[in-house]
């Protein structure tokens, strides 16, 4: 079983399209499906499970659909809570959170303080997240400590800058889904995802399920990982 999955959450749009309903009414949807697979994974036993839910990019969609995002975020982080309640699932989100509303970074402090010494789940939701945004927001950070003197720049390393990204303290991800046949990574974890298997599957979000999530872990099971590693047979 992967120990961390990462997915990203594609479709939703076309989902609600080809049933003739809103766009949103996919978001919606896919929220639901966020749900239920939080709980299968955790089932099945994976520890860590992070969703790409609104990157930095996604701020140029109509405002009409930006805004029908952010209140169904608003909605979630309520709905997230009772769940991390229920299942002692621990909530962290990824992303530069400034641009968010008051009332959203706000909820989103007490979904995590709430859910900080949960021992279910670990459930990382990146919103307003990109990978170049990450580490460009982690080279400033060191930049800053090196500044004030508290890093020294031969000290860096591959460790250090893990120190120094959203993810620190998380484990890279094992395995990487996208759903709806898009097969690129969209600015998602870009460091993090050096030798991570990928998943591609036609299904659209909202239609993704345990049985979906199955054949991507058995797929996963079937691939020969050597994470970077020449083995004797390729010598």
């Amino acid at each position: 079983m992967p120990q961390h999955v990462a997915i990203i959450l594609d479709g939703n749009g076309r989902w609600a399209r080809a049933r003739g309903l809103p766009r949103n009414m996919g978001h919606v949807e896919g929220a639901k499906t966020v749900e239920k697979i939080c709980e299968e994974a955790y089932r099945m036993g994976i520890q860590y499970l992070t969703v790409y839910a609104f990157s930095t990019e996604n701020w140029t969609r109509p405002r009409e659909e930006v805004d029908a995002l952010m209140k169904l975020l608003r909605n979630y982080m309520k709905t997230c809570l009772k769940t991390a309640e229920k299942n002692r699932m621990c909530v962290r989100v990824l992303g530069e959170k400034s641009r968010l509303d008051q009332d959203i970074r706000i909820r989103i402090q007490e979904l995590e303080d709430a859910t900080r010494h949960n021992d279910g789940l670990r459930f990382q939701i990146a919103i307003n997240y990109g990978g170049r945004d990450e580490i460009v927001r982690a080279v400033r950070r060191m930049g800053q400590d090196i500044q004030k003197g508290a890093l020294v720049p031969q000290n860096i390393n591959e460790q250090l800058i893990n120190e120094y990204l959203d993810t620190h303290g998380i484990p890279e991800p094992d395995l990487l889904i996208r759903t709806c046949n898009e097969q690129r990574i969209s600015n998602f974890l870009l460091w993090q995802l050096a030798y991570t298997e990928f998943y591609f599957t036609p299904v659209a979000w909202p239609d993704f399920n345990k049985e979906e999530l199955v054949k991507a872990v058995e797929a996963y099971n079937q691939r020969d990982r050597r994470y970077g590693r020449i083995s004797e047979a390729d010598a």
